[in-house]
Order: structure tokens, then sequence, then C-alpha cells
């Protein structure tokens, strides 16, 4: 194996230097004088997690290790005869937003970072001045600094003569921007590890492939102005399995799904923010690959589509050597600190729904098969039961793990990951008494049934009613989320604004 392919396989470096932008940064904050704080989206600097914001910066990258990984970056840039290097960062969608550098000032580039328009991470789609009159614009109008984690490093396949580096934001002081959904999953996970933890997980994502329309608008998810992929375009979808493996990214299976044009990926599970990581770059990726087979892929999801994506996920000791959820008699059952991480999510439903489907349009697929006028369905759970919001599977090599399908293909992976490792914490936490079983008779306590709720605007008062996740996520984003989502529904209804968000997801 060559050099460039010993470096693009993924390891367990890819962990280890995760926190690059600590020692990048060190250079950045010492050029400040005098520190102060940017100006936050909702007033002032969210302080409940200060000591967590500079957490891992004690974990550095030591010299000789970067040394090295620039060294196999050098090389893969001769091999590979590169012009261009993205730097990537995810907005608050989850749709990546990058500046793109000359290879040739890569390096300084690692040192100094690449700086971007705050408005360009926070914002949603075509800001106005006035969008939101409760967030000053002096925010939006600052500059933030791009660092890149150079583990990410790697050619894209998609992309002539052009690499990828995903990056983490930071304030041109060096504080981490409180409102990036890969810091707030990062912080969680070391919350995770700080408590005896790690976490196994991947993503399984549903997209829509159509043939390009004359017109662009927001019927055509719902009524395509030209026919659907066939379900079984298999040089289309090889071609993106393979170079999404060669982006780190590795798909386990990939088949079509329950609709015409509907496809699904399923990714190989992975420890730590990588499994967000491989979500995010499938998002960027399945466009470009479709752009050149003329089609168009979507995330979007609207009236009499569900693009689901679900987070499998099981815990595991800080070593990874064993998965906290399987029992130890064999029996399909989860272990106690499996109940217990369960019952964190089934307490937390309600305001993790919001993160995780938050549009109008995806939330209607939590009432598709209901009659009824409730505002808010049951949270369901059970063991190797598909139908169930939390389903419980114990088969497969890795054993017991949770698959998590309150998501929606549009949610950010990042804020994903992170919610559902804070409602986790909770219940490993805060639960005395575990669930039992759907079937079982057993002194296990059986938590009152918790509700997901059918309008955005009832999970938005949920989230913010809730105050686990609020310290969790950090009281700066969630004020800014909240807020950036009560402007999307004001606007919904303007046809002008549902193609502008169509066109964003696309």
């Amino acid at each position: 194996m060559n050099n460039e392919e010993d470096f693009l396989q993924k390891d367990s470096t890819r962990d280890e230097g995760s926190e690059t932008e600590d020692n990048s940064m060190n250079k950045l904050r010492k050029k400040v004088t005098k520190p102060r704080v940017c100006s936050t989206e909702v007033g002032e600097m969210d302080m409940s997690n200060s000591n967590d914001c500079m957490r891992d910066s004690s974990q550095i990258l030591a010299p000789p290790q970067l040394s090295s990984r620039m060294k196999h970056i050098r090389q893969a840039m001769a091999k590979n005869r590169l012009q261009f290097v993205r730097f990537e960062a995810t907005d608050l969608h989850g749709v990546s937003r990058s500046k793109t550098i000359p290879a040739h000032f890569f390096q300084e580039k690692v040192s100094h970072g690449v700086c971007m328009p705050r408005g360009y991470l926070e914002v949603i789609p075509n800001p106005k001045d006035s969008e939101m009159n409760r967030i000053r614009a002096t925010c939006f109008n600052s500059d933030i600094v791009l660092m890149p984690e150079i583990s990410t490093f790697r050619v894209l396949p998609w992309a002539d003569r052009t690499a990828r580096v995903i990056c983490d934001t930071f304030t041109v002081t060096g504080e981490p921007l409180l409102t990036s959904p890969r810091y707030i999953a990062k912080r969680q996970l070391s919350q995770l590890q700080a408590s005896g933890f790690s976490l196994l997980s991947a993503f399984i994502c549903d997209f829509c492939i159509f043939g390009v329309p004359e017109f662009l608008n927001s019927k055509t998810i719902s009524f395509p102005a030209s026919t659907f992929l066939n379900n079984h375009d298999q040089p289309f979808m090889q071609e993106l399995v393979d170079g999404l493996y060669h982006t780190g990214a590795n798909v386990e299976s990939f088949s079509s799904s329950t609709r015409p044009g509907q496809m699904e990926i399923c990714f190989l599970p992975e420890f730590g923010i990588s499994s967000a990581d491989n979500a995010f770059t499938l998002r960027t990726g399945v466009k470009e690959v479709a752009r050149k087979y003329n089609y168009i892929s979507s995330f979007f999801i609207e009236t009499g589509f569900c693009n689901s994506g679900i987070l499998s996920h099981s815990l595991w000791d800080v070593d990874r050597k064993k998965n906290m959820f399987c029992s130890t008699s064999g029996t399909e059952q989860l272990t106690i600190t499996g109940k217990k991480w369960l019952a964190g999510l089934l307490k937390h439903s309600a305001a993790l729904s919001c993160l995780m489907a938050p549009t109008v349009s995806c939330r209607k697929r939590y009432s598709k098969d209901r009659k009824d006028l409730k505002d808010s369905v049951p949270t369901t759970w059970g063991y190797n039961d598909n139908s169930c919001i939390f389903n419980i599977k114990c088969h497969g090599e890795k054993g017991a793990r949770i698959e998590n399908k309150l998501g929606s293909a549009t949610a950010n992976p990042y804020l994903v990951l992170a919610a559902t490792v804070a409602a986790g914490l909770d219940g490993l936490h805060s639960s005395n008494e575990v669930l039992a079983g759907p079937d079982e008779s057993t002194d296990f306590y059986q938590a009152e049934t918790s509700e997901i709720p059918l309008k955005l605007e009832d999970a938005l008062m949920a989230l913010e009613e809730d105050q686990c996740l609020r310290q969790a996520l950090g009281e700066t984003f969630i004020r800014y989320f909240v807020a950036m989502k009560k402007y999307e529904l004001e606007n919904e209804e303007i046809a002008a604004e549902r193609n502008k968000f169509l066109e964003y997801f696309i």
C-alpha cells in the first residue's frame, strides 16, 4: 500500500487528530493582545459551558504527529496533482458551506485558518437584514475562522483535482463558535468519555433521485416534472459508494427504498464524531455525483415522501471493547445500562424531535398512519420492531443497538448525534428505575408514555422547556435555533421562500 492509500484509510488516528484545531488556534490566540468575546447570537456569551469550551485544548496533537500527517498530505497532493482544497463546515441545517483555496496555500492555512462571514453558517437561505429582529445584525456581519481537522483531509473523487478537509469554527479571538453543530457534538462526546463510555454509531439515510426538470420549484418533489430515476441505476450508486469509501465514509449496504427514485444508504458503524462526518460527506457527495449523471438528488421531504435519517447506536466502554447494551445472559434484552439510556431518550423525545425533524413537512410522517386529530403521538419502543420510534436490535455482529428513528434526512447529523448523547447521558445519571419491556411483567418500572408533538411550534416549545438539553447544547445555540425556526414557520406559506428552501437542500 502506498503512502497516499495508507493515509486515506480510516484508522484510530482520526479520533486522535480531532483536536488539531486547538494546536492551530494557539497560534491564532497569540495574535490577540487583549482577548474579547464577540457578541453572540442572542446577547451575552453562554458561560454555562465555558469550561467545556476549551476542555479539549490539553489534548494537542504533538508536533511530530502533525509533521507526519502533513508529509502524507503533501505526498497525496503531489500524486494527485491537486490544485484546490475545500475548507468545509456545516451550517445549522447540516449543509456544507466552504471556502476553496489553491493547494499550495494549504500548509499556511492549516496554521492560521480560513476566514468566512459568520452569517454563512448561521442564517437561513437567502438571508435578509431584517429576518430576525431578536438577533443583532453585527453577529452575522463578523468573521469566523475555519480551522481544519487534518485527519479528515481526503481527495474528492467527484471533484477534479480537489481535496476537502472538515473544519471546526472559531471566533477571531479563538473561542469556539457556540452555534457550531460539530463543536456541540464533540463536546457531548467528551462528556460521554468523561462518564466512562464511548459511542459506536452509524447513520442510515434515505434520499431521492430525480431526472432534471425543466423548471425547479416547490412542486418538483411532489409532482416531478420528469421521469423518476430507475430504482436500480447501478452505475450511479456504485460511483457514489466508491467515492464515499475514498473519502473515508464506509458504506455497509445500499438499496432502493420504498418509493420510486428513493435510495437508502447504511454506513458502517464507527466510534466518535466519524458517523456524523460520514453523513455530512454524503449530503454533498450525492449531489455532486448526481450532477455528473444529469440527475437531481434531494434529502428534502415533501408531502407523500419520507426520507428518514436513522441513527443506529450503541454504548461501549471507554476502551471500545465491550458493548454496554449487551446482556451477558444471551437473551434479546437490553442491560440495565441500556434501559437507562433508553429511558433518557424517551424522557426527552419531544425536545429531540424538534432537532431531528426540524421542518413542517418532515413531521408529517409521525402521523401518517393515524386518523385521529390529536396534537401528539406516543413515543414507541420495542425489540426488533421497525414500526417503533426507538427500535432495539439485539442481533448482528456488534450486538445490541438502538435505532433512533425520530430523525429525518434533512436533520443536521451533528445535532442528531449531540442530542441523542445528551438525552442518553441524562438517563444514565438520573434514572433510578429502568424500563420493563413492552411484553414483560417484571418489577421494572414502566415509564409514563411520552408524546411527540406533531406541530413544529409545539416541538420548539418542548425544546425551550427541556432544561437538560438546554444545558447540554448551550443556551446560545437553543435560543438561536428556536429563533431561526420561528422565522421559517412565519414564511413557510410563501411560495418563493418554499422554492428557496427546496433549492437549498438539493
